[in-house]
């Protein structure tokens, strides 16, 4: 059962089995205002408005106009693209079992890196608001690309706070 606590504001807490163990979940992930199966229909609106203004002006004798509306229509179709392709990034940190588990999911790619709780330093790469860098057992992994960076420090001592008592 996942419950949001009072401890915990980024991470989700659930209780499994009879010896009451505990597993932080954080799901960070993008706010993204439309999903890539609605870019697409807003997209194909979109040429069919643009496809038929180009027809109505290439009857009429201004035959450039449809090629310009190719054009158009392919730039705007490679920007759109390019944000579905990112649109489902997200970061997974996963407290469970005395194991630190991140994945980072991005442009459908997912790298996964396992740490011990016992040797995981959770530290900022430079300064305020930079990414929050997880190091141990010869590793490293930088998180919190999908949190805004005056946010970044309270979500690393959270993590520290896991790691210390669950």
């Amino acid at each position: 059962m996942l419950q949001p606590t009072p401890a915990f504001r980024f991470a989700t807490l659930s209780t499994r089995g009879d010896d009451r163990k505990h597993t932080v979940l954080w799901h960070l992930k993008r706010h993204c205002s439309l999903r890539p199966a609605q870019l697409a229909w807003f997209y194909v609106s979109l040429c069919l408005m643009s496809f038929g203004v180009a027809t109505f002006f290439w009857a009429q004798g201004a035959t450039l106009v449809m090629v310009f509306a190719w054009i158009e229509l392919l730039a705007v179709g490679a920007a759109f693209l390019l944000y579905s392709r990112h649109a489902a990034d997200a970061e997974k940190i996963v407290l469970q079992d005395g194991r630190l588990v991140i994945e980072l999911e991005t442009a459908g790619r997912t790298q996964r890196a396992e740490f011990n709780r016992e040797w995981v330093r959770v530290e900022p790469m430079d300064g305020d608001g930079s990414l929050i860098q997880v190091s141990g057992q010869g590793r490293s992994v930088q998180v919190g690309r999908h949190v805004r960076p005056e946010l970044r420090p309270a979500l690393a001592r959270e993590i520290r706070f896991a790691l210390r008592v669950c």
